[in-house]
C-alpha cells in the first residue's frame, strides 16, 4: 500500500517528536516510544475498522472535539520539545515518550486519525475482519521501519547538537514545525 508508506514518510507530528526524541536521548531509550506509535497505531486501524468509524459519522460534533482536543495537545507537546534541558554528560533531562502515552497519543494525533479513518474508507469498505486486520497489518509492517529510520536519524543529528545552543535551536524548529503540522487541522482546504 503506497499510501501506508507515504504517510509514514512524510514529517507529521509522529516523525518530528521521534525525530527529537532519537536527538535528544538516543535510539534506545526511545524504543518504547517507537513501539507504542507503532503499535498504538495498529490497534486505532483496528478499532476504527470495527466500528468507531460509525460513531463519528452518527455524532459529527464529535469530529470537532476530537479537533479541538488534538491541537491543544499537540501545543503542549511542541511546548515541551521547545524546552526540553539540553543533555548533561551522558543523560538528558527529561525522559522520552513511554510506550503507553506514545499509543495513546495516536488517538489525540489528527494525521493518525485521518489516515486512519482513510485507510479503512479505502481498502476495506465493507469493514470485513479480514479487511480491516490486512489494512492494520500493512501500517503495522510499514510503520516500525518508518518509526525506527525517524530515531535514527534524530540519533544521528545528535552528533551536530553537542552544542546546547544549536540543540536548542533544534528543539525548537522542531516544536515549530509541529505546530505548523496544525496548519491542515485548523485550516481545511
Amino acid at each position: 500500500m503506497l499510501f501506508a508508506f507515504v504517510s509514514s514518510i512524510t514529517p507529521g507530528p509522529n516523525n518530528l517528536m521521534l525525530l527529537a526524541s532519537g536527538a535528544n536521548f538516543g535510539f534506545r531509550r526511545s524504543i518504547p516510544h517507537m513501539l507504542g506509535i507503532g503499535l498504538g497505531f495498529v490497534f486505532m486501524v483496528l478499532m476504527v475498522g470495527v466500528g468507531l468509524i460509525q460513531i463519528f459519522d452518527a455524532y459529527p460534533l464529535s469530529y470537532s472535539v476530537l479537533k479541538v482536543g488534538s491541537v491543544a495537545y499537540l501545543l503542549f507537546l511542541a511546548w515541551k520539545i521547545a524546552n526540553a534541558a539540553p543533555a548533561r554528560g551522558n543523560t538528558a533531562r527529561g525522559t522520552p515518550m513511554t510506550f503507553l502515552q506514545a499509543a495513546a497519543f495516536q488517538w489525540v494525533n489528527p494525521k493518525a486519525w485521518a489516515m486512519a479513518l482513510t485507510a479503512i474508507s479505502a481498502y476495506a469498505p465493507g469493514q470485513t475482519l479480514a479487511a480491516i486486520a490486512a489494512v492494520a497489518i500493512v501500517f503495522g509492517a510499514i510503520n516500525l521501519p518508518s518509526v525506527s529510520t525517524w530515531t535514527l536519524l534524530g540519533q544521528q543529528m545528535a552528533r551536530l547538537l553537542t552544542n546546547p545552543r544549536r540543540l536548542a535551536l533544534f528543539n525548537w524548529t522542531m516544536a515549530l514545525l509541529l505546530v505548523a503540522s496544525l496548519y491542515p487541522v485548523i485550516w481545511p482546504a
